[in-house]
């Protein structure tokens, strides 16, 4: 969002420049051709008159001399024409020279210019002066030809045609449209400047804030917008938003307690429950309240299990642990070989294949253990007798696949079965608290170990997730920030 305000603000600076500079680089322009203009006007006329007071052969050596000397000293082309257009005295060489007998024979130029030479005569020839001139730039044009009456009204005898180099003008144009050019990026530069100072300052604390969010909603209950800069209003904003996160920490904090009170204070009347039930049970004679006695018993240790997890689940949520590195190669290898009499007591086959070197990834303490021992304590209860559940381990970049190690990615472990598995409908309710698969509801737990699991990987900056099995069982994969390169 800054890039985007900088670039907004820097192209509204950018054409303000424009707007600016523009019009003053074309009125440097435009003025600069008017005072060319007054100043040869001013000789132009001296020649006319002159020229209207020509009456012998020294009046016109005067006039020519006059006109000579000035095409030298400016390297103009001065050409004096009578009414019908007959040439009385001309004077220059060079291009400005030629453009002044073109403008007077009336001829095209392949230098440019005679179009505006050639009206400028016939307007001279009506008793009108020219009045203005080709804007001039620093491209051109490289001559303007201007012309004056000689003499006034009806009696116009003729014209003085003067074609003058505008080199010197436009060097001027040149000179100053360079400095204009400089000051406005000067200006851009200052303005570009400040802008990033303030927008800077106006996204600071809206950053401050999305981190904060995002921080928040990742699990952590103690994010706060720490920024204090910025204008009042998003102060303000910072100020609510820090107020509510203190608000709803507070209140999921006392929720949490409650579970985790409610559920450590039942822990102690409940096992002294099981404890009397079992010490009842050798005085109840056989028959229907024996059966009825031990329905009570395993509803009491089930209620009892549900109780450890709604703990467990606590304190997992208000964990303050910082995460660490963990070794999850060697996780699993101990988490596998701690399973494997309990998979072989029931009849299932555990294996552990492609389980790359050195991975670790940034987790919670022992998170990779305790999520494999829920995921592997679900799979020896739901796949039967003779099944096979298999375990991998390796690093997945992006686009690439589980086992290849040693490019930045993801930590994954894959616990694969060949179970019963579940509707893929269902397959969304695995993961929440207390959910089971209806096929399911008699195998013993509470329903929360994969909860649990999956809360694990979320705090630890991971997930969980579950899918289908081909052509039957299930997959859940265990996903981890990785925390360093590594090599097999």
């Amino acid at each position: 969002m800054r890039r985007r305000l900088l670039a907004v603000l820097m192209v509204l600076m950018g054409a303000a420049a424009l707007l600016l500079c523009v019009p003053l680089a074309d009125a440097y322009a435009r003025g600069r051709t008017e005072h060319l203009l007054l100043q040869r006007r001013s000789e132009a006329v001296r020649f006319a008159d002159l020229a209207d007071r020509m009456r012998s052969a020294a009046d016109r050596a005067e006039l020519s001399a006059e006109i000579g000397r000035y095409a030298q000293l400016y390297g103009a082309g001065v050409v004096v024409i009578d009414s019908t257009g007959a040439t009385v005295a001309r004077a220059g060489t060079g291009p400005a020279a030629e453009a002044a007998v073109n403008a007077a024979t009336d001829e095209d130029s392949p230098r440019g210019g005679s179009s505006d030479g050639a009206d400028a005569r016939r307007r001279a020839l009506t008793g009108r002066s020219t009045d203005r001139l080709p804007t001039l730039r620093p491209w051109g044009p490289r001559t303007v030809v201007l012309a004056e009456p000689v003499g006034r009204d009806e009696r116009v005898s003729g014209a003085v045609l003067m074609a003058v180099p505008t080199e010197a003008a436009r060097r001027d144009v040149t000179v100053r449209w360079s400095l204009i050019a400089t000051g406005a990026f000067a200006a851009f530069a200052a303005a570009a400047l400040v802008a990033a100072g303030i927008t800077r300052w106006l996204m600071r604390p809206v950053s401050d804030l999305d981190r904060a969010v995002e921080r928040l909603t990742a699990g952590s209950l103690q994010a706060r917008a720490v920024s204090d800069t910025g204008p009042p209003e998003l102060r303000h904003l910072r100020q609510h938003f820090n107020t509510m996160a203190e608000a709803m920490a507070d209140s999921i904090g006392r929720q949490r307690d409650f579970v985790a009170d409610a559920s450590h204070q039942l822990r102690n009347p409940l096992a002294t429950l099981v404890l009397q039930l079992e010490n009842v049970e050798p005085h109840i004679a056989p028959g229907p309240g024996l059966a009825e006695h031990g329905r009570a018993l395993d509803e009491a240790e089930r209620l009892e299990e549900l109780l450890d997890g709604l703990l467990a689940l606590a304190r997992v949520e208000s964990g303050t642990a910082e995460l660490g590195e963990e070794d999850v190669s060697r996780a699993v290898r101990e988490r596998v070989a701690a399973w494997t009499p309990v998979f072989r007591a029931a009849g299932v086959d555990l294996s552990a294949a492609d389980l790359a070197e050195g991975l670790r990834a940034r987790t919670l303490p022992d998170a990779a253990g305790r999520v494999l021992d829920a995921l592997l304590d679900n799979a020896v209860k739901f796949v039967p007798l003779g099944g096979r559940v298999e375990v991998r381990a390796g690093r997945e970049a992006d686009g690439s696949t589980a086992g290849s190690v040693g490019s930045v990615g993801s930590v994954v472990v894959r616990v694969t079965d060949d179970g019963p598995g579940v509707p893929e409908e269902h397959l969304p309710l695995l993961l929440r608290r207390f959910a089971r698969s209806p096929e399911h509801q008699n195998v013993p737990g509470s329903g929360l170990g994969l909860a649990i699991a999956d809360e694990i990987a979320r705090i630890s900056g991971g997930r969980l997730d579950v899918r289908a099995h081909e052509p039957h069982g299930l997959v859940v994969e265990l996903r981890l920030p990785a925390a360093c390169r590594t090599s097999d």
